[in-house]
């Protein structure tokens, strides 16, 4: 069985006001031995990693130990986390310390500056980089939509965006982001790794930001389109259904299966669209690549893994998943409607995010 991990990006606000801090430092100096609390590119920012499992289960108890433990940490220093892919309140991102961060900012100017996102990492294992390669090259399509379901990014700068997922449009600014053609084999792949280095664009093969890529240090698939969801449920949902697909195209590529030959900007189209609508409207379809609401979709995408998660022992707990996020909504959705209900208050989205974060 594939083992899967997750790496989730946190923000760090104030309990009182809900504005982003930049206390990164003192929250990782506080952590304890073994507790996996990493820097990102802004102080306001923390990130967690769950171990490899096979299990959802284990998993899900990974997910909530590492917000808890990332929780904990920052009330010992007068913050609190939140599980926000970009912050309701307005904020001027601090620079986390570091040679390669500050070479950042030389280079990508405001692209760097105002990059205070937080998206979600699914690992998956594979095989090898051939395997790997072949994965990247079916799944494609099918990365959209769970941008769609995990959209949790609607403000930015203390203003609606318009948008579920506004931080996909914010990542997208990085030169190397988005989705990205066929390869056709591990060489092709590293090839085209090494030429996008090459031209200078790039300061080194970390950022190479495709949605979706071969992990550097892991032998894995990371799948990174998600934005970080507000609800551990919903993470634990995107992994097992990224393991599904993961799962899916190995065997299709086994059965000698080709790729679908579809053009790149239609799949920028496709993500645009799922980070627009979320999934209260229609999206593009992955498989006719038109209009079509987004249970529409979403029924697509189960019924294409659906014989990969019942052999994973997955197929129950992703139904169930995929019913209970579109009763509730996702991040987004949740955060619009604590806002109506609010009168607009964006510090009452916070401190609803901040519980729903550790709940």
């Amino acid at each position: 069985m594939r083992s899967v991990g997750v790496e989730e990006e946190l923000l760090l606000v104030s309990a009182d006001s809900g504005e982003p801090q930049a206390v990164s430092g003192a929250v990782l100096a506080s952590a304890a031995e073994g507790e996996e609390l990493e820097k990102e590119l802004q102080r306001e920012q923390v990130e967690t990693g769950t171990r490899p499992r096979t299990q959802m289960m284990d998993l899900a108890v990974e997910v909530r130990r590492w917000r808890g433990a990332a929780s904990q940490r920052a009330r010992s220093v007068g913050a609190e986390v939140a599980a926000l892919a970009t912050s309701p309140l307005a904020v001027d991102p601090s620079l986390s310390p570091g040679d390669r961060y500050r070479r950042m900012v030389t280079e990508y100017g405001l692209t760097a500056q105002e990059q205070l996102t937080c998206g979600c990492h699914v690992h998956v294992g594979v095989e090898s980089d051939e395997e790997g390669v072949a994965v990247l090259d079916r799944i494609r399509p099918w990365l959209a939509p769970l941008l769609a379901m995990s959209a949790n990014s609607p403000f930015w700068q203390g203003e609606d965006s318009g948008y579920a997922s506004y931080r996909n449009r914010v990542w997208g600014r990085w030169p190397s982001a988005g989705p990205v053609e066929v390869f056709g084999s591990a060489r092709a792949y590293h090839e085209r790794v090494r030429a996008m280095i090459g031209t200078g664009a790039l300061l080194d093969e970390g950022m190479v930001y495709f949605d979706a890529r071969l992990a550097r240090n892991y032998p894995t698939v990371e799948i990174r389109v998600a934005d970080v969801c507000l609800d551990a449920h919903d993470t634990v949902l995107i992994a097992a259904l990224a393991r599904g697909l993961v799962e899916t195209a190995a065997r299709a590529w086994r059965e000698g299966e080709p790729p679908a030959a579809i053009d790149v900007g239609l799949l920028r189209l496709a993500a645009w669209r799922a980070g627009r609508s979320g999934i209260l409207d229609d999206l593009v379809h992955p498989v006719t690549f038109e209009p079509a609401p987004a249970r529409t979709v979403v029924e697509a995408l189960l019924e294409h893994v659906g014989p990969a998660l019942s052999d994973l022992g997955d197929l129950t707990r992703v139904e169930e998943g995929v019913a209970e996020l579109f009763r509730r909504g996702n991040g987004a959705d949740v955060q619009r409607a604590v806002f109506e209900e609010s009168g607009g208050d964006l510090g009452a989205v916070v401190a609803e995010s901040i519980r729903r974060t550790v709940s």
